[in-house]
């Protein structure tokens, strides 16, 4: 029987991960640093299977390069979530193609320095991911709120394997260093396998967050500069046009909506209820399912597509964190109640 190495194997099921991801089934336009992350990903991985599976030691040269790009894509998919970026795509490319021109560089003059460049790289696009989502879930503006939370906990997911990936690193260069290489092998292998598997998984999920395409919204209302009459002008707007409803509706399109800034939103909501936005939005989803649950016949999953969710688990998971129960246990409970 043949030999199949392991990180063949992760590449195989890379590629049907970056087939599912862009095939999902929504009008919402791709995340291209995503799906670049994945493609990057099948291509270590083929270069880790020819080297430790087969002994080609040539895929050593491009290995570096390509873990260079890693950090520079997680961190530019993030930002595709949390801002819009104003600047020309030829200087974002450059700017973001810097960490790979500096470790080509030192592959034809300073090859030892190329495992400290890689960590160095690997911690500061964390902590610049850190920093990017250092105000929660409300750092999402561009996401649509139902699956801001588990995007949120992907990127986080992310940043740390970044961090787990500079520790591993670390680890191969003491080892090195000290017993010539004696653990460095299997380090390299599982640690670089797991960084892949992680970031690709972590890059999908995200991606499912990814903004919709943007509508503009005619006729905003004058900034409002007090908590108070910033969150009147959002609890009318919830009340009135119940805009909550919108299954792709963001912080960016609900500040939009107000002609309010998006970090005043943020802002008054947290300081005013100690939440924020996205469950501020989801509980008025979640009290007008309770209202259809307890006053018609619909179905669970017909109450949660009128009240803007779209998925089961975003539904009853929200749903149980406002009322500790499951919407059918809240039927049955109004139901025996009158």
């Amino acid at each position: 029987m043949p030999f199949v190495p392991l990180p063949f194997v992760v590449a195989i099921l890379l590629i049907a991960l970056f087939t599912t991801v862009v095939r999902r089934d929504d009008e919402r336009p791709a995340n291209r640093p995503f799906l670049v992350l994945i493609l990057v990903s099948v291509f270590q991985s083929v270069l880790s299977g020819l080297r430790w599976g087969y002994g080609v030691q040539e895929v050593m040269y491009l290995a570096p390069v390509g873990a260079a790009t890693v950090p520079p894509l997680a961190y530019a998919g993030v930002a595709a979530l949390v801002r819009k970026n104003h600047q020309p795509l030829l200087r974002r490319l450059a700017l973001h193609a810097g960490p790979a021109m500096v470790i080509v560089v030192l592959l034809a003059t300073w090859r030892g320095a190329i495992d400290v460049a890689l960590v160095a790289i690997f911690v500061a696009y964390a902590v610049a991911i850190l920093l990017l989502m250092r105000s929660g879930t409300d750092a999402l503006r561009l996401a649509p709120f139902e699956g801001a939370a588990p995007a949120y906990r992907a990127i986080l997911f992310a940043a740390f394997a970044l961090l787990f990936s500079a520790a591993v690193d670390t680890f191969v260069f003491l080892d090195l260093a000290w017993t010539q290489g004696q653990y460095a092998r299997p380090a390299i292998a599982i640690g670089n396998l797991a960084l892949l598997a992680i970031l690709s998984i972590a890059a999908a999920a995200a991606s499912a967050s990814q903004r919709p395409v943007e509508t503009v919204d005619a006729g905003s209302t004058p900034e409002v500069a007090d908590d108070k009459e910033t969150i009147d002008a959002v609890q009318a707007l919830m009340e009135t046009k119940r805009v909550y409803r919108d299954v792709d509706l963001n912080l960016d399109r609900l500040a939009r909506k107000l002609g309010i800034p998006a970090r005043q939103i943020s802002t008054a909501i947290n300081r005013a209820t100690g939440k924020n936005v996205s469950q501020y939005v989801n509980e008025h989803r979640i009290a007008e399912a309770c209202w259809l649950l307890s006053e018609t016949g619909g179905s669970v999953t017909e109450i949660m597509f009128d009240v803007g969710f779209q998925t089961k688990s975003n539904f009853n998971r929200e749903f149980r964190r406002v009322t500790e129960m499951t919407p059918l246990e809240w039927r049955e409970r109004k139901a025996s109640k009158s």
